[in-house]
């Protein structure tokens, strides 16, 4: 996947260790070993299998193993979870350096603490490689402890961006990094299949990340359009692009009212993907939707100048379900789906939106606008009208909506409102890829802050709570009933303004693209709720 011309984020090419062979046949720069912490000190798992060596080979033999322990020993390691250490290579390593890697307690690890893990491994190994001013070859026996999540880690993990720094050639990078697989023979039957799999996904989140890292001098409505029409025919979608006029003709009046504001008019993106499936099956229908508001200053509600900068990321949402959609094609996932992307940038010149005025969206509904900074769910209220026209099985939403999203839940975990049972089931997902969604309510009483005694709705609420669910109630306004749907808010998640962690970089971090791929593959399996379930209702 590659972003039409905009800057990419670089990373190191992945491969998949094909032979269970001793370590001391495979040279590389540096070996990366897994590290727990035993009740008697630090513990190693490097791969080996039980059985005769005939039948299923050690990647690592006793002695090497114990020469790995003892350097351990010896300067303190501990094996808790993110400490790293280098070692010096010993005899049956082929390797000329040793990196360790803390994953804590062996009882309690999980995929995602496996997955911080990696991601911390190449970060290390991304500032060896630039203080050395040398390229790595890098092989990783953290593969053998799960190789989904090892090579999740590792690949996003090692996503560096730089933009249009013109020092972006320079010298020093991890340039392969080979993952090792499990070397059990029922986990080895899948290690190729599971290996592709990661590999799209890493591809959809790193795309996810350079739209979010574009400036929006170079990401606007018009170009980023174009961006994703590229990106869509490339994978052998179809693409449907609506421009200004397009759009006044059609009715879609709030995302025109917010674009009205900037130089740059506003433009409507579809994106489908509708699989070859064999004889008359039918498959489920997802629509997906995603805020895209290239830049956002506020409008005439002018934000403060101090972080108005991050709002570079405000179309977090749109670059989410773009590279979801993209990954399901790829994945030959058996479910048809639809993104429906509003673009548009909010600006606070004579022609913008002002607080008071009322639009009208895309199916009748209308809007009291009381603040121009609630421009979001004005533009997404239009795109879910449209996407509903398609009669989906089921509804997928999600922005950088709410500042009440980061106040109660912090800058790392998505809030997902909604259809109770898919709500539940898409949290649950969300948690199991590691992106953390945690389900909210709706209340009742909320719905009726955004009542309006000029229009059928205001885009805030009357009182100073509850700015989440009020959100989340404007938006569902706009479901048809029955129609399973979930909102996702990841104000915060989709842009880390923090230092790096794990293998989340800093700015862009992709969240929540594995979310969304994860769910349809669940859909794709049956295992979301039932299209038409009587609880249908937001709760």
């Amino acid at each position: 996947m590659t972003s039409a011309g905009l800057p990419r984020g670089t990373m190191p090419s992945l491969e998949l260790l094909r032979a269970a062979s001793a370590i001391a046949d495979v040279s590389v720069d540096v070996l990366v070993i897994p590290t727990f912490s035993g009740e008697n000190g630090i513990e190693l798992s490097l791969g080996s299998a039980p059985g005769p060596p005939s039948a299923s080979p050690s990647l690592v033999d006793r002695s090497t193993q114990v020469a790995l322990w003892k350097s351990l020993v010896d300067i303190g390691a501990r094996g808790h979870a993110g400490e790293t250490h280098y070692l010096p290579s010993v005899p049956g390593v082929a390797a000329t350096r040793i990196l360790a890697v803390g994953l804590g307690d062996a009882d309690a690890l999980t995929d995602e603490g496996l997955r911080s893990a990696a991601g911390t491994a190449s970060r290390q190994l991304g500032r060896t490689a630039a203080d050395t001013g040398s390229d790595l070859t890098v092989l990783s026996l953290l593969g053998t402890l799960g190789i989904i999540p090892a090579t999740e880690g590792h690949g996003l993990g090692s996503y560096s961006y730089h933009g249009f720094r013109h020092d972006d050639l320079r010298a020093g990078r991890v340039g392969r990094i080979i993952v090792a697989p499990p070397t059990s023979p029922s986990a080895a039957e899948t290690a190729d299949t599971d290996f592709s799999r990661a590999c799209v996904v890493i591809e959809a989140v790193a795309c996810a990340r350079d739209l979010v890292n574009a400036p929006a001098n170079a990401l606007y409505p018009e170009s980023y359009a174009t961006v994703i029409g590229e990106l869509s025919t490339q994978a052998g979608l179809e693409v449907e692009i609506l421009d200004e006029r397009d759009l006044a003709e059609a009715g879609f009046g709030a995302l025109v009212g917010v674009g009205q504001g900037s130089t740059r008019p506003p433009r409507l993106v579809r994106v489908s993907y509708r699989p070859e499936v064999a004889g008359h099956r039918t498959v489920p229908r997802v629509a997906l939707v995603g805020k895209g508001v290239t830049f956002d200053t506020g409008g005439i509600s002018l934000k403060t100048p101090a972080t108005m900068g991050n709002m570079i990321s405000d179309m977090g949402g749109s670059a989410a379900v773009v590279a979801a959609v993209i990954a399901a094609s790829e994945l030959d996932l058996p479910v048809s789906v639809t993104a429906t992307v509003p673009l548009a940038e909010n600006m606070p010149d004579g022609a913008a939106v002002r607080p008071g005025d009322v639009l009208r969206h895309y199916g009748g509904l209308t809007t009291e606008v009381l603040n121009t900074d609630a421009e979001g769910r004005l533009i997404l209220g239009d795109a879910i009208a449209r996407a509903c026209e398609d009669d989906p099985d089921y509804l997928i939403e999600t922005a950088t909506l709410t500042g009440a999203q980061v106040r109660a839940l912090g800058d790392r975990t998505p809030a997902v409102m909604g259809t109770p049972r898919l709500r539940d089931r898409v949290a649950e997902v969300s948690r199991e890829t590691g992106e953390g969604a945690w389900p909210m309510p709706l209340p009742a009483e909320i719905a009726t802050d955004i009542r309006s005694d000029v229009a059928d709705l205001r885009n805030i609420a009357s009182t100073g709570w509850g700015g989440m669910a009020a959100a989340g109630h404007y938006l569902a306004a706009f479901v048809p009933e029955g129609v399973p749907w979930v909102h996702l808010d990841v104000a915060g998640p989709a842009y880390n303004t923090a230092a790096p962690h794990g293998y989340t970089p800093a700015r862009g971090t992709g969240v929540p693209v594995r979310t969304i791929i994860a769910v349809l593959d669940d859909i794709a399996a049956g295992g979301a709720s039932t299209p038409g379930s009587d609880d249908a209702e937001p709760v």
